[in-house]
């Protein structure tokens, strides 16, 4: 059986290879909590082995953050670094990689009055809007991977010691993340070909509209004019094909912004601004949600007030529920986990790699805009899926949670 360390080492080749796609004299700026600095060592050697010119990593600590959140008054959380985000949006449109390490604790903000949690989060997606648009226009090639952080561990494993509560939480990553088979690599192209075939076989249908029944949910989706599903490795705007998350097992386009009507039941709880959201409501008429609730959301619910697209989605994706990540059994309390475990939607930002065409022509599709893009997971054992033609014909695509074309 091979080490942690040796694991560790074929995580960040599959990170780089698979994830990113790293390309020769390619720089890349990456994102991870301090903790994970034996991680991004391995992910930079790997990178400079592959002809990498330059690998800048920014290093995040739950302890600052929470510091902040508890010394600084509701006026000082109303600031957020733009420079760094306007520096980062340059760098992506100018061709670095970008890569996000995540893992931490997701309870971290509980006891934090919502008013400064619902301010610093505000503050944060103004400035992040600049970087979160070159990223949804797939500028670049990136990813996002998980790391094993300890408090995160503690979270889904409280029962355990530490270091063991760690080692399982590697254990299950490294299975989702595939580096647990014989050729990590080679099981990843497997897996995106697999992706492919459900996105060619969704573009060719051209559905108007997608209805989802379930526990709680009886919901119409209609589709942005000119929609393109994605999954898998794609390629962004520079060239290259990337696979922008790991794990990732959806496929995903534009919901039309205009054309969302019905009821959805949230199916797991959501981790959001280190808070755990639970039993998510919303009603739509004419695309925006008018009515929306939440269990311990203020945050999220304060996010939804963000600007005009906030109540409006911008992502609709499917997952069977049969999913790697959902054969864990674990609510891990990580978007990029969690939303890989069942079919999900977003509030806010459209991504313009599934609405072709400039800012404004999207919009005019039904694609939207907001500064803030949140996932959110409503599939399961017990949903339903079809395919809507504009007369209304139906297809069949998932039955009890699971793929049926």
């Amino acid at each position: 059986m091979k080490t942690l360390d040796e694991r560790l080492t074929l995580l960040a080749e599959v990170v780089v290879q698979v994830g990113l796609n790293l390309q020769p004299g390619q720089e890349l700026v990456l994102t991870a909590p301090i903790e994970a600095l034996p991680l991004v060592r391995k992910i930079a050697e790997a990178a400079y082995r592959r002809g990498g010119s330059l690998v800048l990593p920014l290093f995040s600590d739950d302890a600052l953050t929470l510091l902040r959140y508890q010394m600084v008054d509701l006026e000082g959380l109303k600031r957020a670094p733009a420079w760094l985000y306007e520096g980062l949006a340059r760098a992506y449109r100018e061709g670095w990689a970008r890569l996000g390490i995540l893992g931490g604790d997701p309870r971290l903000l509980e006891g934090i009055p919502p008013e400064k949690v619902a301010a610093a989060q505000r503050a944060q997606a103004e400035a992040y809007r600049p970087a979160l648009e070159a990223i949804s226009q797939f500028a670049t090639n990136w990813s996002l991977v998980p790391f094993a952080h300890p408090a995160w561990a503690r979270r889904l494993f409280p029962d355990l010691p530490e270091e063991e509560g760690v080692n399982r939480l590697w254990e299950v990553l490294f299975q989702v993340t595939r580096v647990d088979q014989e050729d990590p690599i080679a099981a990843w192209r497997a897996h995106n070909q697999r992706l492919a075939q459900l996105v060619d076989y969704l573009n060719t249908r051209r559905f108007h509209a997608l209805h989802f029944r379930g526990p709680g949910t009886d919901l119409t989706v209609g589709l942005a004019e000119g929609h393109l599903w994605q999954g898998g490795a794609a390629q962004a705007q520079n060239g290259v094909v990337c696979t922008p998350n790991l794990p990732t097992e959806e496929v995903f386009t534009a919901p039309h912004r205009a054309r969302v009507e019905g009821y959805v039941t949230s199916s797991r709880p959501l981790a959001y601004g280190g808070q755990v959201v639970e039993e998510i409501f919303a009603r739509f008429e004419g695309g925006v949600a008018v009515e929306v609730r939440a269990k311990n959301g203020e945050a999220f619910l304060k996010a939804l007030e963000t600007d005009e697209g906030a109540r409006r989605l911008g992502e609709v994706a499917l997952v069977a529920a049969s999913s790697p990540v959902a054969k864990t059994g674990l609510l891990f309390l990580e978007t990029l986990l969690d939303e890989n475990a069942a079919s999900h939607l977003a509030f806010g930002q459209s991504y313009a790699e599934n609405v072709p065409g400039e800012a404004e022509e999207r919009l005019k599709k039904g694609g939207n805009q907001s500064k803030i893009h949140i996932d959110w997971m409503i599939g399961g054992p017990g949903m339903d899926v079809d395919g809507l033609y504009e007369d209304e014909t139906r297809v069949a695509l998932m039955r009890q949670g699971e793929w049926v074309v």
